[in-house]
């Protein structure tokens, strides 16, 4: 799967997660945060998109979703990277 596609499948899984992904500039690499119970990805817009993409990964992870329906690229993902994180 490209990665603007799997770009879009990670903002549909925002959407029904009711997570909003904010893309800004700075000397930042992004992650997953809540401030008074909103979620949010941060992503540094200047970093390549499968930097990017890792990010959003690892912030998902983070996230339960279990029973939460997506397209099994974008699961198989995820999970590649929640072990990734867990290995170190």
């Amino acid at each position: 799967m490209k990665e603007e596609e799997l770009f879009g499948h990670f903002e549909k899984l925002a959407n029904q997660l009711t997570v909003t992904i904010l893309e800004g500039k700075g000397d930042f690499e992004g992650g997953y945060c809540t401030v008074n119970g909103d979620q949010f990805v941060v992503l540094n817009k200047t970093r390549p998109m499968g930097q990017r993409l890792r990010v959003l990964a690892r912030s998902f992870a983070e996230i339960k979703l279990h029973e939460q329906y997506m397209v099994p690229a974008l699961r198989e993902f995820i999970e590649a990277h929640r072990l990734e994180t867990a290995l170190g």
